[in-house]
């Protein structure tokens, strides 16, 4: 059941449209997978009060944390890190996806010249938690002692996003996810019926809803 704070931040997101439902014209992702619900986190940035509110909510979430540095990975992650910097008064880093290539061939932006501070690594969202390896490590390699990670939204239907997190030893904290979206869109009639019962099956099972609905796909992808 969805906490009181994840129906808030979903509440935040639906009404800027961050999260989307469309059963009838699935998207396609470049992956190839098709799915009735997409997500754009990035879009957030553009509404000040929403924006400041669920950082907000990020800032006090983590100020329980012992964190010395906030770090934001490249590039969806570096504008909700500095959010939450500046609310915690923390230093600021950013990771790159690949050294910059010229200059000092940095991979993390910033300055961190003490080995064992306690780093988290921030992004927009989480699928199955794969991509957040390669920042992960790449801050472990510079001495920083990785145990958190933070995403503003969490898919939250594949089973495999929290155990890759656990085997990289690092705990996730976000602040919402599609079932507490799915929770606000019922509630407040966001959607028909039909839409927000095949959403839930989707939620329950991505593969099979993909398989029974290939047909509504096109080509083009999210």
């Amino acid at each position: 059941m969805a906490t009181p704070s994840e129906l808030k931040a979903a509440q935040a997101l639906l009404n800027t449209k961050c999260v989307l439902f469309n059963a009838k014209k699935p998207f396609v992702f470049t992956s190839g997978r098709i799915s009735p619900v997409y997500v754009d986190i990035r879009r957030l940035i553009a509404f000040p009060q929403e924006r400041n509110m669920l950082m907000g909510m990020a800032a006090e979430k983590l100020s329980e944390l012992d964190l010395d540095f906030i770090a934001g990975g490249e590039t969806a992650g570096i504008p909700y890190a500095a959010f939450i910097s500046e609310r915690l008064n923390k230093p600021m880093l950013y990771v790159r996806k690949k050294p910059k290539g010229f200059g000092r061939m940095a991979q993390i932006e910033g300055c961190m010249d003490e080995d064992g501070k306690s780093v988290i690594l921030v992004e927009d969202l989480q699928t199955d938690g794969g991509s957040k390896k390669l920042f992960i490590d790449v801050l472990r390699e510079a001495g920083a002692k990785v145990e958190h990670s933070f995403v503003v939204f969490h898919y939250g239907i594949f089973d495999q996003s929290v155990q890759n997190m656990k085997d990289l030893g690092v705990t996730l904290h976000e602040l919402t996810n599609w079932w507490a979206v799915l929770d606000v869109a019922r509630e407040n009639k966001y959607f028909d019926e039909e839409t927000l019962e095949s959403v839930e099956f989707f939620l329950n099972n991505p593969d099979k809803w993909a398989e029974k609905n290939a047909h509504l796909a096109d080509t083009k992808t999210a």
